[in-house]
């Protein structure tokens, strides 16, 4: 068990210490788990850069958003497809795993959404990622394995079906949904691909993981000098961009490990009641 900690922490923990290393120092190697000389500098390159605050509201807002929705709509379609009196529940199931072999490629989407008017929209977050294939299969496992005389002692009683759905199916999927959830929270959290090709010509709609993007990229052609201000520029010169790949790293990875603890336990229930089910 040592040893697995070693080999899972390790990566992490060097990768947070050559983001707090000096730039010039790191270039000679040997750092570990500790830095050798503190600094905030691979930081502060970051952090002066321009629409990073509008970018991480922005990633902050379709992750929470994109999530919510995500579980709420796979869920319903998955409740639907597990109800044994659907007559038509095979074959919606074929013509929603068929999504996953084939897709309409990446031009008729853009004209797809452009038709739909959703580019320079925020939207274009949402919508398109709302249904996913794959998170529908999971939950629809894990609610055939649900007794059905659930939903009909419920319905003898007198609840509709999106009472029974409401309160009786989704309180007891609690595992499987925080499992999506998370699913779903870490894609919308490092997306910015669609960022890229929808929205990249209007500043208020960028992401955060689009404007790290666009910093390591500045900073391994050093050419990100120019977009700075003031002290900036000589940020920019004293850092490499090893130290700014790092920083980038742990500003991406933090907020997903600070999330994940909370939804660790329904996370672990819902993998493995979902693989024995």
């Amino acid at each position: 068990m040592i040893l697995v900690v070693v080999v899972t922490l390790y990566p992490f923990l060097n990768v947070l210490a050559i983001s707090f290393n000096e730039s010039t120092d790191t270039v000679r190697g040997g750092i570990y788990i500790w830095p050798r000389e503190w600094t905030f500098a691979n930081y502060a390159v970051i952090m002066q850069y321009e629409h990073l605050i509008t970018g991480f509201i922005n990633s902050v807002l379709r992750t929470v958003i994109g999530t919510v929705l995500g579980v709420f709509v796979c869920s319903m379609i998955a409740y639907t497809l597990s109800r044994q009196d659907f007559q038509a529940r095979k074959f919606v199931s074929v013509i929603i795993v068929l999504t996953m072999f084939f897709s309409g490629g990446l031009i008729p989407t853009y004209m797809l959404m452009r038709d739909l008017q959703l580019i320079n929209t925020f939207a274009i977050y949402i919508l398109p990622l709302l249904v996913s294939a794959w998170n529908i299969i999971i939950i629809r496992s894990y609610m055939d394995g649900l007794p059905f005389a659930l939903q009909e002692s419920a319905k003898m009683d007198g609840a509709n079906d999106f009472t029974i759905y409401w309160k009786i199916i989704l309180p007891i999927c609690k595992p499987v949904l925080a499992t999506i959830a998370l699913f779903i929270a870490v894609m919308q959290w490092n997306m910015w691909f669609d960022t890229y090709i929808y929205n990249s010509s209007n500043p208020a709609l960028t992401t955060l993981q689009y404007e790290l993007m666009k910093i390591l990229q500045s900073t391994s052609t050093n050419a990100g000098a120019d977009s700075t201000r003031g002290q900036g520029v000589e940020l920019m010169k004293r850092v490499s961009p090893e130290s700014v790949r790092m920083a980038i790293t742990i500003v991406t990875v933090v907020p997903i490990l600070i999330v994940y603890p909370f939804l660790q336990k329904y996370f672990v229930k819902g993998m493995t009641l979902g693989a024995v089910k």
